[in-house]
């Protein structure tokens, strides 16, 4: 058995690039920075970022297209997929990419978030959205508490 599957919660770092091919297929791109805090044993803080190459295709991107900016905080699943091409010296390069199939903008207002999902296939060119669900991304782990502790 074998998995593939990717959980993101991040920042928009671009405003998303959409592109339209054959017969209205919509394919939207862009960066989304996840960021860890953590601290040495200096006592400094230390803010490490990664960046993921994010991509969206028929109706996802037709969502994102109207709903995702640079700075929209969102919540992304979908799959780690690497590809090579062949760049204009002749050299090969490879990118890593994460193909969503479930996006969710958050909101900052509480009771606001959204999520979308890629078209099942018995109702292609739909987007399936399930009832809205607060998630306490932002209240941090409960007093008394410790990570451990969680359920997750």
């Amino acid at each position: 058995m074998s998995v593939n599957k990717v959980i993101l919660v991040g920042n928009v770092g671009k405003d998303p690039v959409v592109r339209y091919f054959d017969k209205g297929v919509a394919k939207t791109t862009f960066p989304l920075a996840t960021s860890e805090t953590y601290t040495n044993q200096q006592g400094e803080t230390i803010t490490s970022t990664e960046w993921h190459n994010i991509v969206l295709w028929r109706a996802l991107a037709e969502v994102a297209e109207k709903t995702v900016k640079k700075g929209t905080q969102v919540y992304v699943v979908g799959k780690i997929k690497t590809r090579s091409y062949v760049d204009k010296d002749g050299s090969n390069k490879y990118i890593t990419e994460i193909l969503a199939d479930t996006l969710m903008v958050i909101e900052k207002k509480p009771g606001v978030q959204t999520t979308y999902e890629k078209a099942q296939p018995s109702a292609a060119g739909t987007v399936n959205e399930p009832p809205k669900t607060n998630y306490p991304f932002d209240e941090g782990i409960p007093d008394g508490k410790n990570e451990d502790d969680l359920p997750f």
